[in-house]
């Protein structure tokens, strides 16, 4: 995994430009009044530092469709020499315009790199470790802000600072950005198979994975192009399947799917039952909540049955939990064979779009396996073996997608209009294991075992627990692969829109992942980081701390810069923590960990300034409760709201949507930053961090109740399952609206 770590870090150098940027700012706005003469003129001097905001809200308007015309890393791109060329122009800023003009330009790289950095993550990284990868952001944002007080506060002791020089600088930085991202950082896979560049997405995929075998997720970044719309959640039971039992009788082949393996006479049978799976228990369970009157969302249930036991089941304590970590070890461990999913195995030499886009991902190959199975089961056995052929020695299996889930396809005799099967009959399966048999006997092993016999009980549909099986939930949909013309076991991705369209964004799945995007990011500028933030030197000044530093001989100037860059020191070893907690903790339990602790730390604060215990002991009280809330704040709600925006929304809308999510956090952003002087004069201390408690509040429940767990899920999986979980809300709805 260190190549994918690498591309994270370079690219998140975006967003440690944007932190050097807010700092140098705060800074040299200082010496920029002085010499343009602007202390009685306060709109100018907010102007300077806020046209960078205004910029990073023009430029995100349009930034997530053109990205998806255009692709992420032009985008990065083009961000880096944004950036280097404002720093260019501050440089050289003759008058008070131009320097507004290059912070108008600054803002442009800052609004591209803010919304652009966390999807390019997101689209790269391995779901075990995305959570980690798209902290990244956060910790490089602090550390570019403490670096560039560090070097302000150093120049600030010269006796004539040079503010040009402050913000100048940040073409050096700019330059290894432009660098990176020209020269090291790949496409985003997923933005090259929506465009149909199946190869070179199959060699990104191959150099971030640090693998030859890459096809199973490349079939599974095809299927994530569709916004799921029919998504059911199916119950299966899997395990061998012999032409005949022990007693020499043929098993019953009425409505079982017959999967094959890839060795002469191996097969598997995937019968369909209900009631076994925690999933689908977990579906019924959200829908009579909803039809009950609850406020919980069906998708916090159906997400937590994939992460937590339901209590019915962490009753009983000798069985096993209800989710096994790798389904791969039990479809995909049947002998060293190279993968039947090889895409464009037979395209290699075509440069030509076109025909890219028309190369099959699963590709007919002659191996020894295949001509056994020629020979023995003919054609249908032959093509029903490839959707299973795994590559074994690979951390994952060409059919394992992450986190335990598994990519398939079936076929189902729907019919459409004109009469022909929908799609050829083709539907994308995303299977999760749910149980298994409690023996660990390797013999016991349906899928270790050649002669065992899986027998279905008819009347109950259940297994017999003497054999092995395996029990499993599937999120079944239309697929976004067609079969092929050339061969059977070809398939091929549906032809590709060129831009997403507005109507996607009124399907279910989308709007519920709006709602939560967009209300985190609210949330998130309404809990009062900025007025913290704000109130922060005051409070520091209020300990002694200015004062212990202007007697060792540091002007008010530089106390206050230093002040600054201890104060963003403190959060980078919280953010640390959050790195090694969000993909084991989960982003939702770390929100609903730290929010209560923000409460309370703001109620602290309201307390503090009411009653009078002294000045020493008042400071010291908010200078505690000051420090407990920005540890908090970065390790939760900093970087869990972005983190979510760049997992929940499908790939052929994560553009669009993001911008609407970006457009939010900067719109708030502004708001409470020009509000909050005004609250502090017309409510004072206690009045605003009093709203900023109980916008906190809110926000835990909008958590509780709104916000899923998505943690070590593929990003197509996350999606289904918005699809899922709104389509159970619709239902529920309509039946309360029935009562």
């Amino acid at each position: 995994m260190r190549s994918v770590v690498l591309v994270a870090l370079a690219a998140a150098i975006g967003n440690m430009l944007q932190g050097w940027d807010n700092a140098t700012i705060a800074g040299a706005v200082i010496y920029i009044k002085k010499e343009f003469y602007l202390e009685k003129e306060p709109k100018i001097e907010g102007l300077i530092v806020a046209m960078s905001l205004i910029g990073a809200t023009l430029i995100t308007t349009f930034s997530g469709p053109v990205s998806d015309r255009v692709g992420r890393r032009s985008m990065l791109i083009l961000s880096s020499l944004l950036y280097f060329l404002s720093s260019i122009v501050m440089f050289w800023s003759p008058n008070v315009y131009v320097l507004l003009f290059a912070r108008l330009l600054d803002g442009f790289g800052i609004g591209l790199a803010v919304t652009l950095v966390p999807i390019y993550i997101s689209e790269t990284a391995p779901s075990e470790i995305r959570g980690l990868l798209n902290t990244f952001p956060q910790f490089c944002g602090s550390g570019g802000m403490f670096l560039s007080y560090c070097l302000v506060f150093g120049m600030s002791l010269q006796e004539s600072p040079s503010w040009r020089l402050m913000l100048g600088v940040l073409s050096i930085p700019s330059i290894l950005y432009f660098a990176l991202a020209a020269f090291f950082l790949p496409e985003s896979p997923r933005w090259l198979v929506s465009k149909g560049r199946m190869e070179e997405a199959r060699q990104v995929l191959q150099r971030l994975r640090g693998r030859e075998d890459v096809s199973g997720e490349l079939a599974l970044l095809v299927e994530g192009l569709g916004v799921g719309k029919d998504t059911s959640i199916e119950e299966y039971v899997i395990g061998l399947d012999n032409e005949e039992n022990e007693s020499g009788h043929e098993l019953p082949r009425k409505d079982q799917i017959k999967l094959y393996g890839p060795e002469d006479g191996q097969s598997w049978m995937a019968k369909p039952v209900k009631g076994q799976s925690s999933l689908a228990l977990a579906s019924r369970q959200g829908s009579m909540l909803q039809r009950g009157g609850s406020l919980m969302d069906p998708l916090v249930t159906l997400f937590g049955s994939i992460h937590e036991k339901l209590p019915s089941e962490s009753m009983n304590t000798s069985s096993r939990s209800m989710i096994f970590p790798n389904m791969g070890s039990i479809l995909g461990m049947m002998g060293r064979q190279e993968s039947q999913w090889d895409p464009e195995r037979n395209n290699e030499d075509s440069s030509d779009e076109d025909e890219n886009l028309n190369s099959p991902l699963l590709s007919p190959q002659t191996t020894e396996v295949d001509e056994c199975y020629q020979r023995s089961t003919g054609t249908m056995h032959r093509r029903q073996s490839s959707l299973f052929m795994a590559n074994v020695g690979e951390t994952a299996t060409a059919t394992s997608i992450g986190g335990g889930w598994q990519l398939a396809w079936k076929y189902n005799d729907k019919v459409g209009a004109d009469g022909k099967k929908v799609n050829g009959g083709l539907q994308r399966m995303y299977i999760h294991e749910e149980t298994a048999n409690n023996n660990n006997n390797a013999n016991n092993n349906p899928f270790s075992r050649r002669g065992s016999l899986l027998s279905f009980h008819t009347e109950a549909g259940v297994p017999d627990q003497g054999n092995g099986y395996v029990q499993a939930a599937a999120l079944v949909s239309q697929a976004s692969m067609m079969p092929g013309g050339r061969g059977e076991i070809e398939m091929l991705p549906q032809e590709v829109k060129n831009a997403p369209g507005w109507r996607e964004l009124m399907e279910p799945g989308v709007k519920r992942a709006l709602v939560v995007g967009v209300g985190l990011q609210i949330l998130q500028q309404f809990a009062g980081i900025n007025g913290v933030m704000y109130y922060t030197p005051q409070i520091l000044e209020e300990t002694g701390v200015s004062s212990l530093l202007t007697n060792l001989g540091i002007s008010a100037e530089s106390a206050s810069l230093l002040i600054s860059a201890l104060t963003t020191l403190l959060m980078l070893p919280c953010i640390l923590v959050s790195m090694r907690l969000m993909d084991v903790a989960g982003r939702r339990s770390l929100m609903l960990s730290t929010i209560p602790i923000l409460i309370l730390s703001l109620i602290t604060l309201v307390i503090g300034s009411l009653v009078k215990l002294g000045g020493t002991a008042n400071a010291l009280i908010s200078t505690a409760s000051v420090t407990v809330y920005l540890s908090c704040f970065v390790m939760g709600f900093g970087a869990i709201p972005n983190i979510l925006c760049s997992e929940i929304f499908p790939t052929s809308v994560r553009g669009l949507c993001i911008t609407i999510c970006a457009l939010t956090f900067w719109i708030c952003d502004i708001i409470v930053t020009y509000t909050l002087p005004v609250m502090l004069k017309s409510l004072g201390l206690a009045g605003v961090f009093g709203i900023y408690a109980f916008v906190c509040t809110v926000a835990w429940v909008f958590v509780y109740l709104k916000v899923p767990e998505t943690k070590g899920m593929p990003l197509e999986v996350i999606s289904e399952f918005f699809s899922v979980g709104a389509k159970q809300q619709d239902v529920a709805a309509s039946f309360l609206s029935d009562e």
